[in-house]
Order: C-alpha cells, then structure tokens, then sequence
C-alpha cells in the first residue's frame, strides 16, 4: 500500500546477475539490456515518480556491489527507498537471483513487479508464489504506466491487461494486451536511467518479432517495425548526448521490410557524414541475405562492420529439427559472402540438438566435432559462440522434450543452469550429457588459444607491410586490421574459457547430474 503523504514516489527496475561467470559476462560490463530502459523511460514520464535502473552485471566503478555478487540493495534502500520494484526476467538463468531480489524487498514493504520471456505458463504460478506481487506478461511499456497509476490512486487492477497476480491463493489472468504497433508514441530510450552503469556498447531496436518461428526460440509473432526516422533518432540521441559510437541493434532479424531498411542504411550514412564521425554497428541478420548486394552494400556505407549470423548447425538433419531450410554447403558459399563484403561474421552455433521422434540419424561426438571445425574454417567465421539447447519456457521445443519426459528435474538441473553451457536433458544416443559439455569446449579450445597473443604481436609488427596497399588503403587496412582484431579476441575467448572452467571446478553440476539422470532413467523404466 502506498503512503498518501508521499508527494512523489520511487521505482527501481533491476536486471538480475548472471548466476556464475559465462560467455556474457565481460561484455554484460560494457552494455545493458534495451527492454528495463525502455520500461523505465516510460514511467520517468509519469508525474510523481522517480526511476532508476540498476544493472547488477554492470556496475560500473562506483556500484554498491554485495560480497556475494551483485548489488547492495540494503544499501540501496538505505540511499533512496524504493517504493515498486521491477525485475527483469528476460534470462531465464538469472531467475533464482530475480527471486532472491523479489524476497528482499517485499520483506521491506516494497511492491514486486516482474516481466519477460520467461515468465509464461506454469512459471507464472511460480514467480506469484515467489514474492512478485504482479507479472507483467508481454511487452511492458503500456502495462507498466497503466499499472502504476492503479497502485498509486488504489484503484482495482483487474481491468489492466495484460497482468498476472494472486486473488488469495488462486491466479488471476487478465485480458491479454496486443502487441505495440505504433512505437513512435513512446519515448526514446534514456540510457543515462542506467545508475552507475558504463555503457560502451549500446542497445537499439527497430523491429519486434519474428516470423521464422524456429523451435528453439522464444520471439515469435508477425515482425512489427518502427519507423526508420525514429530508430536514428535513437541513435541520435544516444551520439550527441552520451558520445556513443558502438551499437548493437538487437532485432533478431535485420534486413526485415528490405525497402525501408535500405533506406536506414543510406540515412545512417548521410548522418555520419554530416557529423563527420564514423559509427560502429553490429547487427543479427540471416544467412541468406547475402544474396541482395544492394542491401549488404547500403550496409557496410552505413557503418555496419559485423554481423552475428545463427548458423546453428552444419549438420542437415538436426537443421531439419530445427526447422531450418538450408543445406549446410550453401550456409558456407553465403557465409563466404558476407566476407567477401566485408563484414566481420559472428557464427551462433547450437552442438547436440535434439532430434524429432520421426527422424533417424546417428552420429558419433567425434564426427560431430569435426563437422562444426571443418565447417567454421571453411566458412571463414572470424568468432564462434558455440551453446547447448537450452528447451526454454513456453518453446515448442521444450513442450517436445517434457512429452518425451527428457528434460531434468528442476529441484536438480534449477534455472541457473539454463545458460547454454550445460546439459538439461537426456540427449540423443550415442552422445551423453557430459559429452555435450566437453564437446563444445573441444570446438571453442580449439578456436580460442593462448598462441594468438603471439600472432597479434606478428601483425602489430607486419602493420608497415599497409605500404604495399597504396593503391587502396582501405582495403589493406581491412586485411591487416581483421587479423589482428581476430587475433585479439581469439586470446581474449580463450581468457574467457580459462575462467569459466575455474569457476566451473567450484561447482558441484556433475553431482546434480548424476542424480538427474537416475531421476529421468526411474520415469523412463516406470512408462516401459
């Protein structure tokens, strides 16, 4: 209940901590999640309210962080009391760590609200009976203004769409609210909303949804666009009032509505050129769109220098699975393509993908193994993120695996694990669970070594060899510059895998393992 003598009125969005070091981790310190921004913004535009945003995997220099990880919210609500918070749950793995937050200050008296992908079907139940007073299911801007305003005034919530909550112990659906059609009518992300953060890499969005529907997804719907005029107005906004240069533009699919985003492309050119300053982007775009060379070409004179492209697999039959229609040799001559223009490619891989009921095919983990190195080489893909099937909430993936009763047991495999680095169901014969993880090692070790510091330092040394490039500079600096910066990240992923498998070893995983699979073999049996 809020105290009427307040004359204005605290909310506090956190993005919950990565449960334990991972792939993310180190660019989780230089950037933030778009969505908590968004939902922020908005509420900064509500009369009585303050806002803040606190990223605990981006705590910047000045953070209060906790001794166990993440912020210090006693502090926090010592500084500036909140009187909602919202939590984001966008991650599934990050969830217990969102719960932990929710008990924290509903004990304190706070209001708990909590949204994202994760939260649908049963685990909506279980984020109410988690401290969360309201789930917000779907997007949030409008829910979110609508919401508090209820709170507020101490008006019913039940005509609110879009929202979840406990009328005594039973759960409360509200009329589901339609997607957001018209995103000109809300306002610009206010990154500076992000207390304490350092923000190098910033978030953009110009497309919601996703068409593709590929099992393993959770972004689906028809693809819903904002105007072009808007989207370089965030990026605008984000150059000329925090000097930022590096984006990231987070659609899932970029290059959708082809004619307009030609037409970005040249704006974001032209207002590079009137600013005289060069942007970097990065962008998620399909593999086939290597076919239009007009669009890779508006592209690369906009500023876009890398593309993360999900190869997923270069294995037919579990692109089958995935409802993926492409042949692993033509994703090699397109990917080919995209290097040819230019453009840094970043191959998103998926090793071990559970196959259909209706599909045979065997094949050992060394064969796999080889397949993904042949592959990545031929390809010339510059970085490899190489993850396990994670079945997350309300994909048809995992509906597929709970009817095959494959999928561990939550009380042993929890949340945290949904990460992409460990195993959470019986995989496919003859490949077992823990060949899963220390497949993906294999393939990222083998990629990610220590010699690549020895090969940056030979290219820092052969950088005088650009004279031979006169003719075209452009071109001999790319060359030169490309090795390097592989070279680079290549020291820095196997810096990152040195890491991870240290924090691994302090983990006691392979324990909950085996007793998931005596769990998973006893319901197995029990149906034979």
């Amino acid at each position: 209940m809020f105290n009427p003598s307040k004359k204005r009125y605290r909310f506090r969005l956190i993005i919950p901590k990565y449960p334990a070091f991972n792939i993310y981790s180190n660019i989780a310190k230089i950037t933030t999640a778009l969505g908590p921004v968004c939902i922020a913004t908005v509420v900064k535009e509500m009369e009585d309210w303050d806002v803040e945003v606190i990223d605990e995997n981006n705590l910047g220099k000045c953070g209060p962080r906790s001794l166990s990880g993440g912020a210090d919210h006693s502090l926090l609500q010592y500084m500036r009391e909140a009187d909602v918070v919202g939590l984001y749950g966008g991650l599934t793995s990050t969830i217990p760590r969102l719960y932990e937050i929710a008990r924290f200050y509903k004990e304190r008296g706070a209001i708990v609200i909590a949204g994202g992908q994760h939260f649908v079907g049963e685990n909506i139940g279980e984020a109410l009976n988690s401290y969360i007073d309201y789930v917000v299911i779907g997007e949030g801007e409008e829910t979110i203004r609508e919401l508090l305003g209820a709170l507020q005034e101490n008006r019913d919530v039940s005509r609110i769409k879009g929202i979840a909550y406990l009328k005594g112990e039973r759960v409360v659906l509200t009329e589901p609210r339609e997607p957001i059609t018209d995103f000109d009518k809300l306002p610009h992300p206010d990154f500076s909303l992000v207390r304490y953060a350092k923000i190098k890499l910033y978030p953009i969005g110009r497309v919601r949804g996703c068409g593709m529907n590929c099992e393993f997804c959770t972004v689906k719907g028809r693809p819903r666009p904002a105007s072009v005029e808007r989207v370089l107005e965030d990026i605008r906004l984000v150059v000329e009032s925090r000097d930022g240069r590096h984006f990231f533009i987070v659609d899932d699919l970029f290059g959708q509505y082809r004619e307009e985003t030609i037409r970005f492309c040249n704006m974001l050119r032209d207002y590079q050129d009137q600013i005289r300053r060069r942007l970097d982007f990065t962008v998620q775009i399909r593999l086939d769109k290597a076919k239009d060379s007009q669009l890779l070409s508006a592209m690369r004179r906009a500023g876009i220098n890398m593309v993360a492209i999900g190869f997923e697999s270069p294995i037919d039959e579990e692109l089958k699975a995935m409802n993926k229609c492409i042949r692993t040799e033509d994703m090699i001559e397109l990917a080919r393509i995209f290097h040819r223009f230019g453009f840094l490619v970043h191959g998103m891989f998926i090793f071990g993908y559970p196959l259909r009921e209706n599909i045979s095919f065997s094949l050992s983990e060394e064969e796999r193994i080889r397949r993904f190195k042949r592959f990545i080489k031929e390809a010339k893909i510059d970085t490899i993120q190489v993850l396990l099937p994670v079945p997350l909430p309300g994909t048809e993936l995992r509906y597929r695996l709970e009817r095959q009763k494959r999928i561990y047991p939550l009380e042993d495999i929890g949340w945290e694990y949904y990460d992409g680095n460990f195993p959470l169901f019986e995989p496919d014969k003859p490949l077992s669970a823990s060949s899963l993880q220390s497949s993906i090692l294999k393939i990222m070790g083998k990629f990610y070594q220590f010699k690549y510091i020895f090969i940056m330092g030979l290219h820092i040394f052969l950088f005088p060899s650009l004279i031979f490039f006169l003719n075209n500079i452009k071109i001999g600096w790319r060359k030169w510059y490309r090795l390097w910066r592989n070279g680079l990240i290549r020291f820095g992923g196997w810096k990152i895998m040195k890491d991870w498998k240290s924090e691994f070893k302090k983990d006691r995983f392979f324990e909950k393992l085996k007793e998931a699979e005596k769990k998973i073999k006893i319901l197995r049996d029990k149906e034979i």
